[in-house]
């Protein structure tokens, strides 16, 4: 995910040290039950599309705008699946941050998915048996988002 401007201006006061920053993860599904994903830039993993909320913005509206600005998919946040914080990652600069996610089942209204920022190097629908490689948490994210369970509270894995 691009760094927003909030966070570059906390770096340049606080350095590497550990930065508590809000998340948000959106587990888009079409009429098909297919499942929206995106190939990171950053680490060429797939994963749900998720994002940082600008200061002040709702967590559902972040979802919602994340997702068209990467795919140019247009959803609807239907519910909240979990909320976490995941583990401490450490980026290659020494940066060192942990995430509060909140991940909402969304639901698709309209567009074609495509890349639509710098942030993927691909997106596309994916069939629930056919899900490319996912890290534990992303699939977790997925399972949840296809229950009725009530939301999941506790840590993330990435």
């Amino acid at each position: 995910m691009a760094t927003p401007d909030f966070i570059r201006t906390l770096r340049a006061s606080a350095g590497h040290q550990l930065l508590w920053i809000p998340g948000v993860s959106a587990v888009v599904l079409d009429d098909a039950n297919r499942v929206l994903l995106g190939q990171r830039a950053d680490n060429r993993e797939w994963a749900v599309i998720g994002g940082i909320p600008d200061p002040g913005e709702q967590p559902a509206e972040c979802a919602v705008r994340e997702v068209y600005e990467e795919t140019a998919v247009r959803c609807v946040a239907e519910r909240v699946v979990s909320v976490g914080a995941s583990r401490e990652v450490t980026y290659a600069n020494g940066d060192i941050c942990q995430f509060m996610d909140i991940t909402f089942r969304c639901r698709a209204v309209a567009g074609e998915p495509r890349v639509n920022d710098d942030e993927s190097l691909a997106v596309g629908w994916f069939e629930l048996d056919a899900l490319p490689p996912l890290r534990e948490g992303h699939r977790f994210r997925i399972k949840q988002a296809l229950t009725d369970e009530p939301t999941w509270f506790g840590t993330t894995a990435e």
